[in-house]
Parts: structure tokens; sequence; C-alpha cells
């Protein structure tokens, strides 16, 4: 099964098109757990028990889970292989270097941890995105427009050739998807660039859209702005709300609530019956 079958069906199965970020902070972390890898774990399996039936997918960020070290890793391996074996992970880690590099990045990600996508950085051009891409059973998912403060910095320069830089790794996105793998990063924040950048890869590729929440994206603008014709393929990710909705023992009544309210809003907006 594809990355984008398996989405598909999770997506059918929930009738939701929202993806939980698994982003785990000590100084988060309700009170009464011990904040420690062991209160991590703790926290993070109830966060899955309590919402894998309102999500598409969940997104573990590795950089919250690598600051633990060794025990870290261990933790991210535990809590990918408890997510019910239904639901995608897109695993948030940004790699992308040159390409000898890249296949070992790739091996790590989806042949030991063993997830459904992951996130990739392109600055250095198709050579570190290829060993990634290499796997057509798995989703990468390529950083376009970021939902970032500085992102303006390198992604909206106007290049000589025309356009800006955002625009050319749409484009260029789209000439490597030869296994049909390939999806996108656009921010919740860029609403008219989220659309535009939809009419331009057309309707097969899915948009993963971070930022609604805390960092003021709007669920239903993006939701519009991000889904291709038949209402689809527009992944809403959600970390700090979500995860951090209760700040004592009752989170794990507090995180589905809230993500209750942002599915059903979804279903508003896509008829999702």
């Amino acid at each position: 099964m594809t990355f984008k079958e398996k989405l598909l069906k999770a997506v059918q199965k929930n009738r939701s098109w929202l993806c939980i970020g698994l982003d785990p902070d000590l100084g988060k972390l309700p009170d009464h757990l011990d904040k420690s890898t062991a209160g991590i774990e703790q926290f993070l399996k109830t966060i899955i028990d309590s919402t894998h039936d309102l999500v598409c997918a969940y997104k573990p960020n590795s950089a919250f889970f690598e600051q633990f070290g060794v025990d870290g890793l261990l933790l991210l391996k535990n809590i990918i292989a408890y997510i019910p074996s239904e639901i995608p992970i897109i695993l948030d880690a940004k790699r992308g270097d040159i390409g000898n590099t890249s296949r070992m990045y790739a091996r790590a990600a989806f042949d030991y941890l063993g997830v459904d996508a992951i996130t990739v950085n392109p600055y250095m051009g198709y050579d570190c995105v290829k060993p990634f891409l290499d796997y057509p059973n798995k989703g990468v998912f390529i950083l376009c427009l970021t939902s970032n403060q500085s992102a303006n910095e390198f992604q909206k320069q106007q290049l000589t050739i025309g356009g800006m830089l955002y625009q050319q790794v749409a484009k260029t996105s789209l000439s490597w998807n030869v296994n049909d793998n390939v999806c996108l990063v656009i921010g919740a924040t860029k609403p008219e660039e989220l659309a535009e950048l939809r009419a331009v890869v057309g309707d097969n590729i899915p948009i993963l859209i971070p930022g609604v929440g805390a960092q003021g994206g709007d669920l239903e603008l993006s939701l519009k702005s991000g889904a291709n014709v038949k209402g689809e393929l527009a992944i809403i990710n959600v970390s700090r709300s979500a995860l951090y909705a209760g700040k004592g023992t009752d989170f794990a009544d507090k995180s589905p609530a809230e993500c209750l309210r942002l599915v059903t809003a979804m279903r508003s907006v896509l008829n999702l019956a």
C-alpha cells in the first residue's frame, strides 16, 4: 500500500484531515506526569489512545525526541510502534543532504523507524531528495513555503528565471514525481499562496499544512485553499493546541475535545458525511 492510499483509507474511516504533531516538551507536560522520557511516553500514548479515531495521520517531530539522546530515539521508535497500523506516520525531520547521506537518512526513517512519510529540505536539489523518492510506497513532503516568521528571507526571493523560489520548488517537485510520492509542505499562514500552489501542482499532490492553532493560521481558509477539487489531500497539522489543551489530569479529555472541535469544523467545510 502506498502512503497516499493509506492516507485516504484513514480519512475515509475517521472522516478527518487532521494530523496531530507529536512534539513532546517536558516544560509543557501536565504537572502530575514525571518529567522524563517515561512521563513523555505515558503522555503521548494517552494522546494516541484518545485521538486515533479523529486523525488522518500523526507527525512525530524527531528533534523533540533526539534531545534525549539514545533514550529519545528508543522512545520515538516505541511511539511509532504504538500508533495503530492503519494511521499514517509522517516523520518531521526535514532531512536533505548529498545523495549518500540522504540515502542513510532514508534508511533510518523508512527501514529502521518504519514511518510512512518524511519531511525533506530540497535546498541542495534533486540528488538530496532522490534517495527518499526511491521508496515508491513512502511519502516525501518537500518544504515549499513554510509558516515561520523569517521564511520570506529565502522562499520569496525573486529568481532571475522568473517567479519566486517557493514557486520554483513547487514546479520542480512535480518533475520529480515519477513514483507519485511527492508531497509538499505549505504553511497555513500563507492562504493565498496555498491556493496558488494547489492550482500549480494539481489535484494529486498531498499538502501538509502546519500553522493552524498556535501559529494563527485559519482552519477554514486553509482547507478551502489547500484541498483539491474533491475536497481531499489537505492535511491540517496541529501540535501544541491539541497536545497541551489540558494542563492537568484532564488532558486525556481536553485534547480529544479540541481535536473533535477541529474535525467537526473540517467536516462542515468539506462536507464529510
